[in-house]
């Protein structure tokens, strides 16, 4: 699949890629109302590495799952190239998030059955995005992207931290999705690792994907285009974005 065009024209039209528009999110509990997030608005362009940071409870996952379409908002609009994803069905979703969102995690969250290969043809079978034959070899160039193509024929067990956040995500590129969303994807690496790890989101964005990343870490300035900071649900001043994409 190739999102080029696409991409193209969010970067011609200068149009934010991702807009959340008074986006609110409360829980219904047993007892009471959990409100996660409150009257949030945020506009991310296309080719952006946006750090999302704040307190454990601040609504920083909220947000993601939001944006992965994961979850709903209680009220307000999520608008990604352009699509009204609060507005979708169940069915609507899948497919969408499939082919438009890759999702890394802190705890990697691969198959622990198949073989890191399988774990990231896996995405390409449920959506069917390339025909059979073509699954395989596009699994092998991402480990091979990712520095660990001799590790294809592993199962994740035999691998370290860092080489299974890797693999994670060469999956969620699987479908070369042109959103990466990441929750705290170095919260389980050591400092080195992790630094290896930002290092290869920084190469995708270089390449054109748009990435968003939660993280307590405050400081990843030499890593990302901007930061923004929730505090109880709510967006603190964030700073317009300076990003300016180069011309295609």
């Amino acid at each position: 699949m190739n999102h080029a065009p696409f991409l193209a024209n969010q970067l011609s039209t200068r149009s934010p890629f991702i807009e959340l528009c008074g986006v609110s999110k409360t829980y219904e509990g047993a007892v009471d109302a959990h409100p996660a997030l409150y009257d949030v608005s945020l506009a991310i362009d296309a080719g952006e590495f946006v750090t999302v940071v704040g307190k454990s409870g601040s609504g920083k996952s909220t947000l993601l799952n939001l944006l992965a379409g994961l979850d709903k908002p209680t009220a307000g609009q999520v608008l990604v190239g352009g699509v009204a994803v609060h507005q979708l069905s169940e069915h609507e979703l899948a497919r969408w998030r499939g082919r438009t969102v890759g999702v890394v995690f802190q705890f990697f969250q691969l198959l622990p059955t198949l073989t890191i290969a399988e774990n990231v043809m896996l995405p390409m079978d449920f959506c069917n995005t390339y025909p059979r034959a073509e699954r395989r070899p596009r699994a092998l160039a991402l480990l091979a992207q990712m520095g660990i193509a001799d590790q294809a024929d592993k199962l994740p067990a035999a691998l370290s931290g860092g080489q299974q956040q890797r693999a994670a995500i060469a999956r969620a590129l699987a479908n070369d999705p042109p959103l990466l969303v990441a929750d705290e994807p170095t919260g389980n690496l050591d400092t080195r690792t992790a630094e290896e790890v930002l290092g290869v989101f920084q190469q995708l964005v270089s390449g054109g994907k748009t990435l968003v990343m939660v993280t307590h870490e405050r400081d990843l300035s030499r890593w990302h285009t901007r930061a923004v900071e929730l505090a109880d649900g709510q967006l603190l001043a964030a700073p317009a974005s300076t990003f300016h994409p180069a011309q295609p």
